[in-house]
């Protein structure tokens, strides 16, 4: 019987890959080339006039936060786009009333995501490069924190594209809720620089801890604590799974 639910599983994840490698173009390239311009424009111009933060180049700084962005916005927009896509085309149907456990469907969608974010997070570090010598202070912590990010996102993606209605609310929360967040997320600083009143409010945003850790393993600094972040990161991946599979178990927005 597992045998059967992991070449389900296996299935649809190669599915998955499939999706987003046949159209590389659209899916691969543009993210490489956005940061580009973001390592250039605030890396090279702005960064010379800022100087140090935290003992490090502005360049050194922010890189590992604009690869943390890039994991996130791949990650969520792969799995939120297909799970539609699925909705749309009437294929979900197909999957609900397979002889397969409803944690199958949600994690092949989800590792499918979780593959896209890696593989652009992979491309971004390389295109990074080019510009400054990354150093790397703890492995561990790099890959795990990627990981689990790219699990939470992907989650919220599959949450997304439970709820869509139009190919148009795909786009709703990553425009007004996921870039605003991640801009404000200490990507471009450390929120150390902030009032004490902001500083407490920028705690509330989960983005602050994924990119602090991730941000520990490549430099060694941190705005808050590496196990205050991964403590976070485990409760949200918890949390918005138990909310996927609650939702796909009811057939919210997939059955007609």
């Amino acid at each position: 019987m597992y045998k059967i639910y992991w070449t389900a599983f296996c299935s649809l994840l190669g599915k998955e890959v499939h999706r987003f490698m046949r159209i590389w173009g659209q899916t691969l390239v543009p993210p490489a080339i956005t940061m580009s311009l973001y390592f250039v424009i605030f890396g090279n111009l702005i960064g010379s006039r800022i100087g140090q933060m935290n003992g490090f180049s502005y360049m050194q700084y922010i890189v590992p936060g604009l690869i943390m962005m890039s994991v996130i916005t791949n990650s969520y927009s792969n799995v939120s786009s297909s799970f539609f896509g699925s909705k749309f085309n009437k294929s979900i149907e197909e999957l609900l009333v397979a002889p397969v456990p409803n944690y199958v469907i949600i994690w092949g969608f989800v590792m499918g995501g979780v593959a896209r974010g890696l593989l652009v997070g992979t491309i971004v570090t390389c295109v990074s490069l080019f510009f400054v010598k990354l150093q790397v202070h703890h492995w561990g912590v790099i890959i795990a924190t990627v990981f689990l990010t790219s699990i939470v996102f992907a989650l919220g993606g599959l949450i997304n594209g439970v709820f869509a209605k139009t190919f148009d609310d795909v786009s709703i929360v990553p425009t007004f809720i996921l870039t605003p967040l991640t801009y404000l997320g200490g990507v471009f600083y450390s929120i150390s620089l902030l009032p004490e009143f902001w500083q407490t409010v920028s705690k509330f945003n989960p983005i602050v801890y994924m990119v602090n850790a991730f941000r520990y393993g490549f430099l060694g600094v941190s705005d808050v604590g590496i196990g205050t972040s991964f403590g976070m990161l485990l409760v949200f991946v918890v949390v918005l799974y138990a909310v996927a599979h609650q939702l796909v178990k009811k057939g919210v927005g997939l059955r007609t």
